[in-house]
């Protein structure tokens, strides 16, 4: 992408389709095939994202995907957490600094966490699910750490995600829940799923955020709310195959939602009978 000769390169685009250059100026590897990048804008800065809204990421000569945005840093950086899965992820966790890629967004629905700052909260996340809920934590631990309960469940222990994030929010007074499916000889935590360790803990809070596997989400939303979490008082973050972002396409359409615009944060009641629907 030849930046410097394009004329419109100081400006945002009057185009949503448009993207917006963005040079990676760090990465780091999170997992075997889990990267975070830094992106600083080439010249003009898309709006700030809120807690669990997405960006449309394209890589030059490859294609487009969704992926939301796991911190915003100063200047305008944002940080996208990219697990590879296929071409055009493969294609974005092999970038390095230097790199320039295109954005779009920042898209979608978010996290309530206006709504529930203060209150006892549960944050649940499966595997990558903790990129799209890491702003929404860090909001809720600056506002009342205490009253936050955050479980975060991997597939095993290399495959988890911020652990520098885990400990720095147990040190501010989170109860921070980690667990494994599969340990190996070095794990001396917890061993199951994140639903397991949902109901382990056995209390009801005053919201719940959920985000992983569909499975996951399914299982644990059930089971903070068998254990008295008001059912209107928990969201869940829902994917599909997101192309435009911006609800022309409708190939991301669930039910009654167009997920880029109604989603991808929506509310556990009205969602539990959509996760039913096979996801593509």
């Amino acid at each position: 992408m030849d930046v410097a000769a394009d004329p419109r390169v100081g400006a945002l685009p009057t185009d949503p389709m448009e993207p917006v250059p963005y040079r990676v100026v760090e990465r780091g590897q999170e997992t075997d095939d889990v990267a975070s990048l830094v992106l600083a804008p080439v010249a003009a800065a898309l709006p700030a994202p809120g807690p669990g809204q997405f960006m449309m990421i394209w890589a030059p000569g490859v294609g487009e995907i969704p992926i939301s945005v796991s911190r915003v840093v100063a200047e305008g950086h944002l940080v996208l957490t990219v697990r590879s899965v296929g071409a055009v992820s493969a294609a974005v966790v092999g970038l390095g600094p230097g790199d320039v890629v295109g954005l779009r967004g920042p898209f979608g629905t978010q996290w309530p966490v206006a709504d529930v700052a203060g209150r006892r909260v549960l944050v649940v996340a499966g595997g990558l699910g903790l990129a799209p809920l890491r702003i929404a934590v860090e909001q809720l631990v600056a506002a009342a750490p205490a009253h936050l309960t955050l479980v975060m469940g991997a597939r095993q222990p290399d495959q988890l995600l911020f652990p520098d994030d885990l400990r720095r929010w147990a040190a501010a007074g989170v109860g921070v829940h980690v667990t494994v499916d599969a340990a190996d000889r070095g794990w001396h935590g917890a061993v199951g799923t994140a639903t397991a360790m949902v109901t382990r803990i056995g209390w009801a809070h005053d919201a719940a955020f959920v985000c992983g596997p569909e499975i996951m989400m399914t299982t644990a939303a059930r089971a903070t709310v068998a254990l008295g979490t008001p059912a209107d008082s928990v969201w869940v973050s829902l994917e599909r195959n997101m192309h435009c972002g911006i609800a022309r396409c409708g190939r991301c359409q669930l039910g009654p939602y167009l997920l880029c615009r109604d989603g991808a944060v929506v509310p556990w009641t009205e969602s539990m009978a959509l996760l039913e629907v096979r996801g593509r």
